[in-house]
């Protein structure tokens, strides 16, 4: 059955609870279609202690999305048991710290869009109502901008907020697919973050370019900093007048 999506203003209460004495516990990590978004993809390599080159052979799958061309990452799931999140245990999630955006954000569902004035985003909410969920049913009061601060999803809107402009720009500047040279700029900038540094801090970078000595540094020792400078890298290289690459 299709999950009932209710619109909701950021300040309307709604009752919701999610514990382990919950009835439907671990119901919504089965039959998985879980898609990552970059941050997504460095928190939890981070939290697992691996690459993330590690992290996309042993946990994920990749697809081109049908809609915008790009690279898509998912988890992949456990096939032998009803395609279940590989982190997820009897006890609950293994990652909890580090858990995807989509996880933190349920049962809301977050949309943006850009002020054409101002140019300031704007989001929009919606509860997600789902038959395996049972968690509406508990008397604890929720808004979503209480909900978005409990689950500490300010740092996960603010890089997804960036992926969302760059399929945005692809969508107005490039028609279907990317070709496999952006392809594989695309996956490695946004996803594989450690061959991304690699790759430009061993391997030679980009010449038109202009790093300064501490910013240089700075993108070699924080994943956070590197990503941030990764989405500009790929609007400048793949989806502006003067892309290169």
């Amino acid at each position: 059955m299709e999950p009932n999506f209710i619109p909701l203003a950021a300040d309307e209460p709604f009752c919701f609870c999610c514990s382990p004495a919950g009835l439907c516990f671990n119901a919504c990590c089965r039959d998985l279609n879980q898609a990552l978004a970059p941050y997504d993809i460095l928190r939890l390599k981070n939290g697992l202690g691996l690459t993330s080159g590690r992290f996309l052979e042993n946990f994920t799958n990749q697809h081109i999305g049908p809609e915008s061309g790009l690279p898509v990452i998912t988890l992949k799931p456990d096939q032998k048991t009803d395609r279940l999140c590989p982190f997820v245990t009897p006890q609950g999630c293994s990652v909890y710290p580090d858990r995807p955006a989509s996880c933190r954000l349920y049962p809301l569902a977050r949309g943006t869009s850009r002020d054409r004035q101002t140019g300031d985003i704007r989001e929009h909410f919606a509860l997600i109502q789902e038959p395996h969920c049972l968690g509406f049913r508990l008397n604890d009061p929720q808004t979503a901008r209480s909900w978005i601060k409990s689950q500490e999803l300010d740092r996960y809107n603010e890089f997804n907020d960036l992926f969302l402009e760059l399929i945005g720009l692809k969508n107005k500047r490039v028609t279907g697919p990317l070709d496999l040279v952006a392809r594989h700029l695309f996956h490695r900038a946004l996803y594989d973050l450690d061959a991304f540094r690699e790759q430009i801090f061993h391997r030679g970078f980009p010449e038109h370019w202009r790093i300064d000595v501490a910013e240089r540094e700075k993108l070699i020792n924080d994943d956070e900093a590197l990503l941030r400078w990764a989405h500009t890298y790929v609007k400048k290289a793949l989806f502006t007048d003067d892309a290169q690459r």
